[in-house]
């Protein structure tokens, strides 16, 4: 069993800016995982925008607190506390911090196989 906590030092010394907007931090990486990407969270502060990318793997948004204005590909809902998102391999995708608080969003990504 592996226990990370988002506090810990191999958690902390992740810290990045996540597409020109969000602090994110991977909390389960390739490092520890065998079959999935990724697990990460980012903190998204209003008014800011995580910018327009494609990933090469499918991703789920969870947003765990908070709301924003949602886009992938041509599709665009607002979102809030407690939605998940499912992003296919390849959808351009981006979300804009649209309320008062900071959204926090947990990202699941697995790679293609």
């Amino acid at each position: 069993m592996i226990v990370r906590n988002i506090g810990d030092e191999e958690v902390l010394e992740t810290t990045y800016v996540a597409h020109g907007g969000a602090i994110a931090q991977m909390i389960l990486d390739r490092r520890t995982l065998k079959e999935i990407g990724f697990l990460a969270i980012a903190m998204l502060a209003p008014g800011k925008t995580i910018e327009a990318h494609v990933d090469p793997m499918e991703e789920i948004y969870f947003i765990a607190s908070g709301e924003g204005e949602m886009s992938v590909d041509d599709e665009t809902r607002h979102v809030k506390t407690g939605d998940a998102i499912w992003i296919p391999t390849g959808s351009s995708h981006a979300l804009t911090n649209d309320g008062t608080e900071d959204c926090v969003i947990l990202v699941v990504a697995s790679p293609t196989r």
